[in-house]
C-alpha cells in the first residue's frame, strides 16, 4: 500500500514537472511571438531618397552613398531561372523553412567543424535580406538575435516570391551593380526577364564574392562558379540534365550598359566614412544614406585603386596548411596632414562588412618596439649605438626569448632593431621602467588596457586586446613628421545638398617626441628595409623606412605565426598592413617565412609603388649619422666566445621547458604567447 502511494506521488510530481515545463515553453513561445509582432519590416519596400556624394582629395566625385541604391524590378519581371539559381546556391531549403533553417544551420556547423574553420554559412536568404536592410554585418550575439526575429517577421509579412524578389533587388553584384536590374545590365546588357539559364547562374554565382568571381576580371573563375550553380540546380531538380549540359557549354558573352559608375565604388573607404561621421560628428549612418550630403575627403583614387588591385589577387597572400588564404587589411595616410589616402577592410570586401582597417584588434608584435621602447630611450639620452643586454634574463619569472633562440651577450640598439631581437627590447624597457612604455602609448593614442602595463605587452607587442592598422599608421606618422603626431581622418568637411557646412575637420599636430629622436629612429628603420627583415618593402628610387612584426601562435610554435604586420613610410606616405586569420585555429596559422620575405612588407611595396607612380621623389633629409667604430680583432674574438657560450646556454634553457612546466606556469606562458618572429 505504501509503495503504491509512493508511486502515485511520483506520478503527480512528474505530471507537475511536465506541466511547469510546458507552461514555460508556452510563455517563451508567446513572448517570441509578441516580440516578432512588434518588429517593423515595412522599410523593405520604402526606398530612401537622395544619394550622398563623396569627393576625393582633388574635389572630384569618387563615390556615392545611398540606401536607395537600386532600381527596383517587379517580381514578375525576374525570371524563375534567376530566382531558382539563387535559391540553389544560397539557400536550398528556402521554400521549406520559415526564415530560419535549423537543418541548414546544423549542416553548416558540421561542415565547419570538419574543416576546422568557417567554410559554409548557415544564414537563410530571409536572414540575409533582414541583415542587409536593417542591421550591420558585425558578428555579435545581439545582431544574430535581431536577425532571427526580423527574419521571422519578414516571413510573416511577405510571400516567398516577394522575399526572393526583394533580396535580388537589394544585394550587390559587383562592378557598381546594386540589384538584379543593374547586374543584368552591367554584365549582359539585358533586362532581367531576358536572361538565359547560364547567364542567371553566372549572376547568382557572384553573390559570394563579387570582385573575385567577376566575369569581367576573372572569366575562368566565373565560369567554374556558374557551372557549380548549374549542378546545384540540377541536384535540386530545378533543371533537367539536358538543360544543365546545354547551359554548361554556352559561351560567356559579356556586353554592358552604362550604370552610375560611382554607386558602390570603394566600399571599404565608404564604410569608414560612415564610421567616422558618426564617431567624430554625430551624424548617423541612416542620415548619411538618406540625406543627400556632400562629403569632401582625403581619398586618393590612385592609391585606393592600387590597394584594391593588390587585394583582388589571392596569390599576393599566404595560405594556411589547409589551403585557406589568409585575411588582410591595410591603410595609407598622408603623414603631413593625417588624411587617409586609401584603406581596405579585407580581402573580398563588400559594403558594410567588418572593416579590419579600423576595427581590427590584433597583437602588433615587434612593430611597437620603435614606438614604445627605442624612441623613448633615444628621448632619455640613449644613443643608437649604445650596447644593450642580450643574455638570458629572469624578471619575476618572465624569461623572454629571441626568435633565433640564442643570445649574443651584448648588441647595439641599432642591431637590436635591425634584427628585431626581443631580449634587448625587454631589458631596455625594464631598465627605463614599464611606466615609460605606458606613457609613450598614451602619447601616441594606442588603445592599450590596464592588462598591457607589463614588459611582454609593451616591449614585444603582446597586447591584451590589440590594435588596427589605422592605430599603427597614425602612430608611425611621428617619424616622417620629425616627432609630430597627426590625427588620422578621412573626412575634410561635410555639407548639406544646399551647400551649408555641417562639419569641418580641425585636427592639430602635436609634438610628442623630439625631432632628433624621430630622425635617429627613421635612420635605423631605413636600414631595417635595406639590410634587415623589411627588404620586401624596397621601392626602387625611393627612400623607405619601416618595421616588420609578427606574433606566435598560442602553442608557442616557433615555426608558425598568427599575425604578420608591416608598418612603413616614405616622406609622402605612411602605411600599415596586417595579415592573418579572423579566428586562428590549430589549422589556421601562417608559416614563418625565413629571411626578409615578409608578406605584409611586400603588400606595402606593391601598393605604395603604384600609389606614388609619377609622383615626385622626396627625401627624409636626415643628418649624417656616423656608423659605430668597428671592434678590434681581440674584441671580435671575445664577442664570438661570448656568443657561443650564450647560444649553448640558451639551447639548454629551452630543453628544460617541457610541457608540464609550461602548463604549471600559466602566467609565464601568457606573457610569452606572442613573441616576435621577425
Amino acid at each position: 500500500m505504501a509503495k503504491r502511494v509512493e508511486r502515485n506521488k511520483k506520478k503527480v510530481s512528474l505530471r507537475a514537472l511536465f506541466l511547469i515545463a510546458g507552461l514555460f515553453v508556452l510563455i517563451v513561445l508567446l513572448g517570441m511571438q509578441l516580440y516578432i509582432n512588434t518588429r517593423d519590416v515595412s522599410a523593405l519596400t520604402e526606398p530612401l531618397p537622395q544619394a550622398t556624394v563623396i569627393y576625393d582629395r582633388h574635389g572630384e566625385v569618387a563615390s556615392k552613398l545611398t540606401a536607395s541604391k537600386i532600381e527596383g524590378v517587379a517580381s514578375e519581371d525576374i525570371p524563375d531561372v534567376m530566382k531558382l539559381a539563387v535559391v540553389a546556391v544560397e539557400d536550398r531549403r528556402f521554400y521549406e523553412h520559415d526564415g530560419f533553417d535549423f537543418v541548414g544551420t546544423l549542416r553548416a556547423f558540421s561542415s565547419n567543424v570538419k574543416a576546422g574553420g568557417v567554410v559554409q554559412g548557415g544564414s537563410t536568404i530571409t536572414q540575409q535580406l533582414a541583415k542587409n536592410v536593417f542591421l550591420t554585418h558585425e558578428k555579435t550575439f545581439k545582431r544574430k538575435f535581431d536577425e532571427f526575429f526580423l527574419a521571422k517577421k519578414v516571413e510573416k509579412a511577405y510571400s516567398k516570391d516577394q522575399i526572393i524578389s526583394l533580396y535580388l533587388n537589394q544585394i550587390y553584384f559587383g562592378e557598381g551593380a546594386w540589384g538584379i536590374k543593374n547586374a543584368a545590365s552591367v554584365y549582359f546588357a539585358k533586362d532581367p526577364a531576358d536572361l538565359t539559364l547560364a547567364e542567371a547562374a553566372t549572376i547568382a554565382g557572384l553573390i559570394k564574392a563579387p570582385s573575385a568571381l567577376s566575369p569581367i576580371n576573372n572569366p575562368e573563375r566565373s565560369i567554374e562558379r556558374r557551372n557549380l550553380v548549374l549542378h546545384l540546380m540540377y541536384d535540386q531538380k530545378f533543371i533537367t540534365l539536358d538543360e544543365l549540359e546545354a547551359a554548361k557549354v554556352e559561351e560567356l558573352k559579356l556586353e554592358t550598359r552604362n550604370v552610375d559608375p560611382y554607386e558602390g565604388k570603394y566600399p571599404s573607404y565608404m564604410d569608414y566614412i560612415l564610421e567616422e561621421a558618426n564617431k567624430m560628428y554625430g551624424i548617423s549612418e541612416s542620415e548619411l544614406l538618406a540625406g543627400g550630403y556632400k562629403i569632401y575627403t582625403s581619398l586618393e583614387p590612385k592609391a585606393q585603386e592600387a590597394m584594391e588591385k593588390v587585394y583582388a589577387d589571392p596569390a599576393n597572400f599566404p595560405t594556411a596548411p589547409n589551403g585557406e588564404v589568409a585575411q588582410s587589411s591595410g591603410i595609407l595616410m598622408d603623414p603631413k596632414t593625417g588624411g587617409i589616402l586609401a584603406l581596405i577592410g579585407g580581402r573580398e570586401y563588400k559594403f558594410r562588412d567588418f572593416n579590419r582597417a579600423s576595427r581590427l584588434a590584433k597583437q602588433p608584435g615587434s612593430t611597437v618596439k620603435p614606438l614604445l621602447v627605442y624612441t623613448p630611450a633615444l628621448e632619455k639620452g640613449y644613443d643608437m649605438y649604445d650596447m644593450l643586454n642580450d643574455s638570458p634574463i629572469d624578471i619575476d619569472g618572465y624569461k623572454p626569448l629571441n626568435h633565433t633562440l640564442d643570445y649574443r651577450g651584448e648588441v647595439s640598439m641599432y642591431d637590436a632593431v635591425l634584427n628585431s631581437y626581443n631580449v634587448p627590447a625587454v631589458s631596455l624597457l625594464h631598465e627605463m621602467g614599464v611606466k615609460t612604455g605606458v606613457e609613450a602609448a598614451k602619447k601616441l593614442y594606442l588603445p592599450i588596457t590596464e592588462n598591457d602595463h607589463n614588459l611582454a605587452a609593451l616591449a614585444l607587442g603582446g597586447f591584451d586586446k590589440g590594435i588596427a592598422p589605422k592605430h599603427l599608421a597614425e602612430a608611425y606618422t611621428i617619424f616622417p613628421n620629425k616627432g609630430e603626431l597627426v590625427e588620422s581622418h578621412a573626412i575634410m568637411k561635410i555639407e548639406t545638398g544646399e551647400g551649408d557646412a555641417v562639419a569641418n575637420f580641425e585636427g592639430e599636430k602635436e609634438q610628442v617626441v623630439s625631432k632628433e629622436a624621430a630622425e635617429k629612429m627613421t635612420y635605423i628603420l631605413q636600414n631595417v628595409i635595406e639590410e634587415g627583415s623589411g627588404k620586401n618593402a624596397i621601392i626602387e628610387g625611393r627612400e623607405v623606412a619601416g618595421k616588420t612584426g609578427s606574433t606566435q601562435t598560442r602553442d608557442d610554435n616557433h615555426k608558425a605565426t598568427s599575425n604578420q604586420w608591416f608598418a612603413g613610410f616614405t616622406p609622402q606616405v605612411v602605411g600599415a598592413f596586417w595579415i592573418g586569420f579572423d579566428k586562428p585555429t590549430e589549422e589556421l596559422y601562417l608559416p614563418i617565412i625565413s629571411g626578409a620575405g615578409s608578406p605584409s612588407a611586400k603588400i606595402f611595396q606593391q601598393v605604395v609603388s603604384e600609389a606614388l607612380k609619377d609622383e615626385p621623389v622626396e627625401s627624409f633629409n636626415l643628418p649624417a649619422f656616423g656608423k659605430p667604430k668597428p671592434p678590434s680583432k681581440k674584441e671580435e674574438e671575445s664577442e664570438r666566445s661570448s656568443d657561443n657560450d650564450n647560444q649553448g646556454e640558451g639551447r639548454k634553457e629551452e630543453k628544460k621547458k617541457d610541457k608540464k612546466e609550461k602548463e604549471k606556469d600559466k602566467k609565464d606562458r601568457g606573457k610569452k604567447k606572442d613573441k616576435d618572429d621577425d
